[in-house]
């Protein structure tokens, strides 16, 4: 009977040996290879399947010593999903590491001045971040628009454009819109806008602004093209911008027409003596800021010299030469 004992005492000895010897080999083994892999974890993915797919990667060996290390280290609920380049060359305990404290991949999607809001849903989904179709929706939903505290029709000209970082996994049509209105509301705040410039309220400054960003891509013109378009509105003059029209029109071919300039919208700025419906454009920090602090200018007129500036003229004698100069027989 003690023989009996001895053997199991000593066989029990051998096997719990063996398996710390097992286990610890597993901790202190690197993976092979060199380079990065690129993994995605998902949200709601448990341990076990984890597990399997870091050893599918190469990553690590997919048996019960990676629920064993993640059990025994308290980590059970503290992995982290999102997108993450894990190096070759790890432990097991590295990697675990690299999930616990979310070393995700951050990705930087830079929206420019200047883009309406179906091509700030065409950025953000080329790479796979939103849905589209959501994303548009969501910008022209009155609940939605509600809960971001914006009170006007859609979105447009209140999604800030700006360099973006995002995390796989993390990001949804809601939770972008919300990125980018916030960003606009933290950049107005910064310029103490009073309740009423030049007799325009908030928004109506910002369908300007817009109309300024898409009239110019030369920054010292804005402050001047903004008191155009100030001076206009004072004499109950059409403002007569060609974004405006384009953006009211439907399939816009790129080439702007006659009929195009007579055709009646809420945005051609030809046929209305007011500002447009709404935004055309989500402008910049720079076209905002032209609009609230235009410069000194009697200026009514500005033609394009095909070169990125403007002629701008008093009255419209002057204002016609240029454009038989500028524009006529192009």
């Amino acid at each position: 009977m003690r023989r009996l004992l001895l053997v199991s005492l000593l066989f029990t000895v051998f096997v719990l040996a063996g398996a710390g010897f097992w286990y610890r080999s597993y901790l202190v083994t690197p993976s092979a290879g060199d380079g990065e892999v690129l993994v995605t974890i998902r949200r709601g993915m448990g341990v076990r399947a984890i597990g399997a797919l870091l050893a599918d990667k190469g990553l690590l060996v997919n048996d019960c010593r990676f629920l064993c290390l993640v059990f025994l280290s308290n980590n059970t609920a503290r992995l982290k999903a999102g997108e993450y380049s894990i190096p070759r060359g790890l432990t097991p305990p590295e990697v675990l590491r690299l999930l616990v404290e979310g070393l995700t991949l951050r990705h930087h999607v830079t929206i420019p001045e200047g883009v309406n809001t179906v091509q700030v849903a065409q950025l953000f989904a080329q790479d796979g971040w939103i849905n589209k179709e959501r994303f548009l929706q969501l910008s022209r939903d009155q609940a939605s628009l509600k809960r971001l505290g914006i009170n006007a029709p859609s979105l447009e000209g209140y999604l800030f454009p700006e360099t973006y970082t995002l995390v796989r996994n993390e990001a949804s049509e809601e939770t972008v819109l919300r990125l980018m209105v916030d960003r606009f509301r933290q950049v107005w705040a910064s310029m103490a806008v009073p309740e009423k410039v030049h007799g325009l309220g908030h928004h109506q400054l910002l369908i300007l602004a817009s109309i300024v960003e898409k009239e110019t891509g030369a920054a010292p013109e804005r402050p001047l093209i903004a008191r155009v378009f100030l001076n206009r509105l004072e004499r109950n003059m059409r403002l007569q911008s060609d974004p405006t029209v384009i953006y009211g029109l439907i399939d816009f071919n790129g080439n702007i027409t006659r009929a195009d300039l007579q055709r009646p919208t809420p945005y051609n700025t030809y046929v209305i003596p007011a500002l447009p419906a709404g935004p055309i454009c989500n402008p910049g920090r720079a076209a905002l800021e032209a609009v609230i602090h235009p410069v000194a200018s009697d200026a009514l007129y500005f033609v394009s010299r095909n070169d990125g500036t403007h002629v701008f003229s008093t009255n419209l004698a002057d204002h016609n030469r240029a454009v038989r100069q500028y524009q006529q027989g192009r």
